[in-house]
């Protein structure tokens, strides 16, 4: 898969301290397989669907050790000038661009609501090798209590449109690339414990929502919402046995019309 446009996510990763555990899980749960460790660079270990590079997990570095947590990449030619942008429009650099071998250059940011996230300048590693299929990302949203704050910040680091979704049951846009969607963005409501903060929300592709639940829970993890029909497909949120949010999706299981947006 080529170099992605600006502002597509393009990559997704999550720190475990049982990495063994999450690996276990996500097998059974996604169908994953997983690659050799990278002892190079701190126990990295992709993740592949069908064989293709689809997201990877990574045991927390000294001091970072807290609760697992999904990161989104957000796709960069010059991850250094977006770094400026982010510091520029009220966002916090959490780690400064940095060179992954030949992979790539990372960053780590907030926007001004605290939604954490990740800025990926591709080398040798263009990110993610499948996309909106089944065991592969499908989906980001970002859960915020100050969508107005991400509604500026997001367009002004990167080359979105943002569009509002026309209903008055809830306040959600998208932010766009030309005619594609790339980022949902949704205000959290009272279902959100307060002590909960703004995050990422990363989709799944799975055959079947239920089935994906099911095995789940199963497995010591937390059903949050759903299962639910939409337009985009039948999702449900969890939180996985070591506390990382996620949703499935089963993107061929449809329903209503789609909602308007402008």
């Amino acid at each position: 898969m080529a170099v992605q446009p600006e502002g597509t996510p393009c990559w997704a990763d999550a720190m475990f301290s049982d990495v063994e555990g999450a690996k276990s899980f996500y097998s059974d749960v996604l169908g994953w397989t997983f690659g050799e460790a990278s002892s190079e660079f701190g126990n990295y270990t992709q993740a592949y669907s069908d064989g293709k590079a689809v997201a990877a997990v990574v045991p927390p570095m000294p001091g970072q050790e807290g609760m697992s947590q999904w990161c989104l990449y957000l796709a960069s030619p010059d991850a250094a000038a977006t770094a400026g942008k982010i510091r520029d429009n009220g966002g916090e650099i959490l780690m400064e661009p940095m060179a992954v071998g030949d992979f790539g250059t990372m960053l780590l940011a907030s926007d001004p609501s605290g939604a954490v996230f990740g800025v990926w300048q591709a080398g040798d590693h263009e990110g993610f090798e499948k996309i909106a299929e089944p065991g592969a990302f499908a989906w980001a949203e970002v859960f915020t209590r100050e969508p107005d704050k991400a509604d500026a910040f997001f367009p002004a680091v990167f080359p979105y449109a943002s569009k509002r979704m026309q209903d008055d049951s809830a306040d959600y846009r998208v932010f766009q690339l030309g005619e594609n969607p790339a980022l949902g963005c949704m205000k959290m409501g009272d279902e959100f414990p307060p002590e909960v903060p703004a995050y990422i929300n990363v989709y799944f592709g799975v055959e079947d929502c239920d089935a994906a639940v099911d095995r789940a829970t199963k497995l010591g993890a937390t059903l949050r919402f759903g299962p639910m029909d939409s337009p985009f497909g039948r999702f449900a949120a969890l939180s996985d046995p070591q506390g990382a949010s996620f949703s499935v999706i089963d993107m061929a299981r449809t329903e209503g019309e789609m909602p308007s947006f402008s």
